[in-house]
């Protein structure tokens, strides 16, 4: 199912109204109305100009994804992870130790993973 209240954010955040969305995409007001308040499904193709327009994936719209908030230095970012991701993660919490080993240098304890497997 369509997620209409990912739409309308990523509408707002870019400071679209509605009328302007559907100018861009060739549709209605009344069918982006439709869509953010999740009443009817876009078409395929509207998913795509979504997808293009937004800089998102189809996993974010169609909500198979997990949104992650992340502040950094004064900084908002919305980051999407699939949910295989985040199944990863729990499974790794499971054992703390190897956990906050992981945590304590990421960018290099992934390089010793790739080369450890790779």
């Amino acid at each position: 199912m369509f997620k209409g209240d990912r739409l309308k954010a990523e509408k707002v955040a870019k400071g679209l109204t509605q009328k302007e969305l559907g100018d861009i995409v060739g549709i209605t007001k009344a069918a982006i109305c439709y869509y953010e308040k999740s009443k009817r499904n876009p078409s395929l193709e509207n998913i795509i100009d979504f997808i293009q327009i937004f800089g998102v994936t189809a996993d974010y719209f169609l909500g198979t994804d997990t949104m992650i908030n992340t502040v950094t230095d004064d900084s908002f970012k919305v980051t999407t992870m699939s949910k295989e991701e985040v199944l990863f993660i729990e499974e790794l919490r499971k054992d703390k130790f190897v956990y906050n080993v992981l945590l304590e240098d990421a960018r290099r304890k992934a390089e010793l993973i790739k080369k450890k497997i790779g």
